[in-house]
């Protein structure tokens, strides 16, 4: 008699790429929603974050080795339009494409869907810094793996 392999814990997803854009899904809960039962407006940011950092996880950009490198990401300007508000159990994608990198900027596009409508639009822009915050240029590994993701002239 053989024994079933031992159960695995399921991974959370880091989300699924389109061509550039970056996408993952968000489902909104009761901690996420003001008193009115819509989602409050700082947590978009959140989930803003989370879709930039799963973008650079699946392209292979790990923010533990980034510091291990004495390497992180501060976002230094961001601009929100709200659209519509999400409530609470809807499903949404957070839509992410890093667009260009300029010296030690990388600028950034997000968007929060729920189905075909938009909720909310960002454009950020991150600078590359050293943990003590001094900006640095991205490495040149960093910049071959985001690479394939930029913009390319004239897009």
């Amino acid at each position: 008699m053989t024994t079933p392999p031992e159960p695995t814990a399921p991974e959370p997803t880091a989300g699924v790429f389109s061509g550039r854009e970056h996408q993952l899904p968000v489902r909104i809960y009761y901690e996420d929603t003001d008193f009115s039962g819509i989602v409050y407006h700082a947590n978009y940011l959140r989930y803003m974050e989370r879709g930039r950092s799963d973008f650079f996880r699946m392209v292979g950009i790990s923010h533990t080795e980034l510091a291990k490198a004495d390497t992180a990401f501060a976002i230094i300007h961001m601009t929100l339009d709200f659209k519509r508000s999400a409530r609470i159990d809807d499903a949404l994608v957070v839509r992410t494409t890093y667009d260009r990198v300029k010296g030690a900027r990388l600028y950034v596009s997000q968007k929060v869907t729920r189905g075909d409508e938009v909720l909310v639009e960002a454009r950020g822009e991150a600078v590359c810094i050293t943990l003590d915050g001094r900006p640095r240029r991205p490495t040149a590994e960093m910049l071959a793996q985001l690479a394939p993701w930029l913009l390319v002239d004239g897009e």
